[in-house]
């Protein structure tokens, strides 16, 4: 059956959607630009999606990284059910805040003041704002391809949905803000010290994406991130550590604790919101003490430590301090990755994969992926086809090439025994047709 023939009453919602919302949606990656129109959720449990047409899906997804322990989680519900019955907004400060920051600093040796908000966004905006504050200097330094929220000074060369359509930069980003960005190849040293050889002094700060997982999945090479801690600390220079992905992914200490290398300001989200809105950044106490009230670095918001954000935050947290869910996520990667690599070895494809704890991504090529440029020149069109082929087949990857997939605390072996029987059959497909 073709795709118009199973998601029949998408089109229609979609439809309307297109009259409603720009483009139809209200993030440009859940339009899946290969397909016709998105398709759309009507209920979700453990590994599992179903559609409003009753399809249910395997998800690979998995609302791009925060459901670590699964769709819905029984601990999580629970305790969100249990703090509903006292109410749900304040605007006043709640007990709970101050346990979810305890408990994210206590695996984040390096965060030791922390302010919770609504979003990636606006972590790394207040973040990269706190260290030109604190610096005293203008010019900050991404990384092609790492993908720090929708913001003026770091949509240049940004990855996510930005990547996926083909956009280098936004339109209403003025110049003279693009013109403070310096954008490097990721895992390129040699570019990394010249441009601190010859802008040091002129650079607030350094952000990066300890692993890169909004343009596919590029990990760091042996020494990067300890060599940018180096430079950055010679130069006097903020390291910003984009954790929004990594952090509780990776390990309970995220990208730094399991590279053993520590930033001076860290900004987090998804995971520690328990699938709830998130965002928060934190670091060493004299340079977060300039944030409001305490300083002049003005940050605030209505919903900033929502304490429903905050109670899942925790519950997910306590949880994945118990470790299976790591053990079973990483498991879970790990299986795929090795099943896909020995059937793809059998076929008449270039065909790469790229593997770290419970992230992991595919990619048609023939080039090892250390950089953005590297999956730049990788056969989109068949990763999209072969997304298309699992959808129809009950498998849901995540929709873009420029995207990662994770596996989570519900992906146990009979949900990966059946994904790698759908993977293997639409590899085959692809060769065929």
């Amino acid at each position: 059956m073709s795709y118009e023939e199973i998601f029949t009453k998408s089109r229609q919602v979609y439809e309307i959607a297109k009259k409603i919302f720009p483009g139809g949606v209200n993030s440009p990656v859940r339009l899946m630009r290969h397909l016709p129109y998105p398709f759309y959720v009507k209920r979700v449990e453990g590994a599992f999606i179903e559609t409003i047409e009753g399809v249910k899906l395997i998800d690979y997804c998995m609302a791009f990284g925060p459901l670590i322990l699964g769709h819905k989680p029984k601990v999580v519900e629970e305790a969100v059910k249990e703090f509903l019955s006292n109410g749900w907004m304040f605007g006043i400060p709640t007990e709970i805040e101050l346990e979810l920051a305890k408990t994210i600093m206590r695996h984040f040796p390096s965060v030791e003041m922390i302010r919770f908000v609504n979003s990636g966004t606006e972590a790394t905006m207040n973040a990269i704002r706190l260290a030109r504050a604190y610096t005293g200097r203008k010019i900050i330094v991404k990384f092609d391809g790492c993908y720090h929220g929708a913001h003026d000074y770091v949509l240049v060369k940004a990855g996510s949905g930005i990547a996926t359509w083909g956009i280098p930069t936004s339109l209403g980003v003025p110049e003279e803000a693009a013109k403070l960005t310096i954008v490097l190849p990721y895992n390129d040293v040699e570019k990394l010290e010249k441009t601190f050889q010859e802008q040091g002094d002129k650079i607030a700060c350094v952000i990066i994406e300890p692993v890169v997982g909004n343009f596919g999945l590029i990990l760091p090479e042996k020494d990067f991130l300890k060599k940018l801690r180096e430079l950055c600390t010679t130069y006097g220079s903020i390291l910003i550590f984009d954790e929004v992905i990594t952090g509780f992914r990776l390990s309970l200490g995220g990208a730094q604790e399991y590279f053993n290398v520590k930033a001076d300001l860290t900004t987090l989200g998804k995971i520690i919101g328990g699938g709830f809105p998130i965002g928060a950044f934190g670091g060493k106490k004299e340079i977060m003490e300039m944030i409001t009230p305490s300083g002049q670095v003005y940050n605030a918001g209505t919903f900033n430590a929502h304490p429903i954000s905050m109670i899942a935050g925790l519950v997910t947290i306590r949880e994945l301090e118990k470790e299976y869910p790591y053990k079973i996520a990483n498991k879970a990667s790990e299986e795929i990755v090795k099943a896909v690599n020995e059937e793809i070895s059998k076929i008449r494809i270039n065909f790469k994969t790229k593997h770290i704890a419970s992230m992991f991504q595919l990619y048609f090529t023939d080039r090892e992926i250390k950089n953005a440029d590297d999956v730049r020149m990788c056969n989109v069109d068949l990763y999209n086809r072969l997304h298309s082929e699992c959808l129809k087949n009950g498998l849901y990857l995540t929709p873009s090439q420029y995207e990662v997939n994770f596996t989570s605390a519900a992906h146990d072996e009979e949900v990966v025994s059946k994904t790698i029987d759908i993977l293997v059959r639409c590899l085959r497909k692809l060769e065929t047709s």
